[in-house]
Order: structure tokens, then sequence, then C-alpha cells
């Protein structure tokens, strides 16, 4: 390890003891050391700025920035899909997670997806639930426009207007809280994880001396479902399934 990255630890520690945690002058600080190529103070710092409860779309973007620039590509795709679950429509990030990927060993074929289903999920990643809750807010107070439009005008044309407009309103405002319900459900309970370790053996059973059914390698996106003692079900997009242990990932 570099001198700085353990003068900075050391610099650190001494100043929780004696103050609080200046998170901004910590970003300047990362942004320097990236700026100046020590990718590894960059990492460790912005990772320092995360462990004390800090999270922002683009923390997560810069901390995958540095892993990628060290050659640690577990670690740049998780931070780079954890940007993306607070901004999922960030063209930079998107870009560099597919450049990363380029570099991930297993080259899965997902299945096949309903393209109804797919059409709607593209449709709701292109804003976060922030954005979509305010968009509801926005489709109920036109709707409620619109209905005193209704309740309020003589003029039979207006009335009509009124009545169409406060029901697509009311339609899209449902559309908007869904998408924001479900933006906020991906983000904070998402079943999906990242493979950290080199080289992984997938098990037919969460036992040590079971069959191996395939290897996945760093990088790799899994899907977790059942949990036991230090084992982990996990399926791939290509629906693939099998046992690993909880160390080799991370969720995302």
């Amino acid at each position: 390890m570099r001198i700085t990255a353990l003068i900075f630890i050391c610099l650190m520690a001494a100043g929780q003891v004696f103050a609080r945690f200046d998170a901004e002058a910590a970003w300047e600080r990362g942004n320097e050391a990236y700026m100046q190529g020590d990718y590894e103070l960059a990492a460790m710092v912005y990772d320092s700025i995360r462990a004390e409860g800090y999270s922002s779309s683009k923390l997560y973007y810069n901390l995958g920035n540095a892993y990628f620039k060290m050659g640690k590509i577990g670690p740049s795709i998780l931070n780079y899909n954890r940007s993306l679950k607070i901004s999922p429509s960030d063209p930079d990030t998107r870009h560099n997670l597919r450049v990363a990927g380029t570099y991930v060993k297993d080259k899965i074929d997902a299945v096949p997806v309903f393209f109804l289903r797919s059409w709607i999920r593209s449709w709701r990643q292109t804003m976060s639930s922030n954005w979509w809750a305010a968009v509801s807010l926005v489709m109920f107070a036109l709707a409620m426009g619109a209905i005193l439009m209704y309740l309020l005008s003589a003029r039979l044309a207006l009335r009509k207007t009124g009545f169409y407009g406060a029901l697509c309103a009311l339609v899209l405002a449902f559309i908007s809280v869904s998408f924001a319900a479900g933006q906020k459900n991906d983000m904070l309970h998402s079943g999906e994880a990242i493979v950290m370790s080199s080289a992984v053996p997938v098990k037919s059973s969460p036992d040590i001396a079971s069959k191996d059914l395939f290897i996945i390698h760093e990088g790799t996106m899994v899907f977790v479902g059942e949990r036991l003692n230090q084992w982990v079900e996990i399926s791939l997009a290509d629906g693939n399934k099998g046992w690993i242990t909880e160390s080799a990932l991370e969720v995302i």
C-alpha cells in the first residue's frame, strides 16, 4: 500500500476522534487524488465517505471509475450499478458500465423477456423514483384542475375537455406512482449482486463437498435467492442456478 494511503488512514482515524467527519473536504481530497492519478487513495477516500452513511449517484460513479482505473472490475461494476440505482438514466454511468462489462469473462445470454414488460421497465428507468413521484404530483394537480373545469364550466365543450383531461391525468398519475414505487423498491431491495472473487465454483448444494456445476468470474451479475449459513443460492440471467459462498459476492 502506498505511503499516501497509510497517511490518509492515520489522519482519518485521528480526525474522527477530535472532529466531526467533513464529507465535503473528503470529497475534494478524493477528487484531487483521482486527478493526480492516485486511484487507490481516491477509492479509499470515496469509500470512507460511503462508510459514514453518505450516498449519491456521483459518489458511486467516481468510486466505480477509481476501481476501474485500478483494474478491479468487480468493484467498478458494483459501484456503477449502485449509481444507476439512484440515477438510472445517467448516460455516463451506463457507458462506463458497458465498457467495464467487456472485461467480464462470463458472457451470459439472458432469457428473453416479454417485450411489453421490457418496454415498461425501460420507460421506468428513464427517471429516478423521486422524479416519478414529482411527475405524479403534477398529474394529480392537473387532474384536480380538470375536475374543477368539468364542474364549473357552463359550456359543454369545456366540460368534456375537463372530464377527459381529468381521466387522462389520473391515469398518468397512477402510472407515475407505480413507476416511483418500482424504482424505490429496486433501489432499496435489490436482489442483484456482483461476483467479487476472480473465480467461484457454483455448487449443486450448500456444501463444500457437493458437485461443481460451473464456474463464474469477477464482475458477473447474479440474482440472490435463499441463504443458508454462509451459502447463497444464485441464479444467472440465462436461468442457470446453484450455490456459492456469501463472501464471494456483494449485493448491489
